[in-house]
């Protein structure tokens, strides 16, 4: 039986208890261990650490929701971080999760711990710039993790941008840099929060983002 520690800290913004939450949370353990023999989910320096470095680290995003967020995109999924642990522990609040990811394989994971686990979770297996936009819901929250620089990002997101969209995302030392370059061709707000697991790491919540006119 895992120790819950890691993810109590979180559970003020569950939608239900610690203990079913975090049963859930073992059971994703259990698949993320059998699939990743065959496709490298996460790497392996992580996998014995998972609930301090995979599911806290996502689940802290949930201090920077709102009642009001309902419709969630998160851009290359990967393993299912940020997004499998919390739609695991917004059972109960109404929330809908769109994971993109094209990689087939990784694919077939995130749907397998969807179904097995009864997520209201949605997964897109193509790129995000293959995506007719008329195809989701407009999202209230963009997540992504370690998935490409802020630039890059930029560009992906902004085609599902909304004046109420927000994206919330995961970024390492090397977001001043980012954030420099990146404002050389957006427009945006954008919000600094230290993370909670990772000493040189932060969450950058970014609003109304808008590509600047070329001069």
């Amino acid at each position: 039986m895992a120790d819950f520690k890691a993810i109590a800290p979180y559970a003020v913004h569950f939608g239900r208890s610690l203990d079913e939450v975090g049963r859930d949370l073992e059971s994703y353990v259990a698949l993320l261990k059998k699939w990743q023999a065959v496709q490298n989910l996460v790497s392996r320096e992580t996998l014995g650490a998972v609930w301090e470095r995979h599911f806290a680290d996502s689940l802290q995003v949930l201090s920077q929701l709102t009642a009001g967020d309902r419709e969630f995109m998160d851009l290359g999924s990967g393993g299912g971080f940020p997004a499998l642990p919390l739609a695991i522990a917004s059972k109960g609040l109404d929330r809908h999760f769109v994971l993109v990811e094209p990689t087939a394989r990784k694919v077939s994971f995130l749907r397998t711990v969807s179904r097995e686990l009864r997520l209201n979770v949605t997964v897109i297996g193509r790129r995000s710039d293959e995506i007719d936009t008329r195809e989701t819901p407009v999202p209230d929250v963009i997540t992504s993790r370690a998935l490409a620089a802020l630039p890059l990002l930029c560009d992906w997101m902004e085609p599902f941008f909304a004046a109420k969209t927000r994206a919330i995302l995961h970024k390492g030392r090397e977001h001043v840099d980012e954030l420099t370059e990146s404002g050389a061709h957006w427009h945006y707000d954008v919000v600094v929060n230290k993370s909670d697991t990772d000493p040189g790491g932060v969450i950058l919540t970014i609003t109304n983002l808008k590509r600047k006119s070329a001069s």
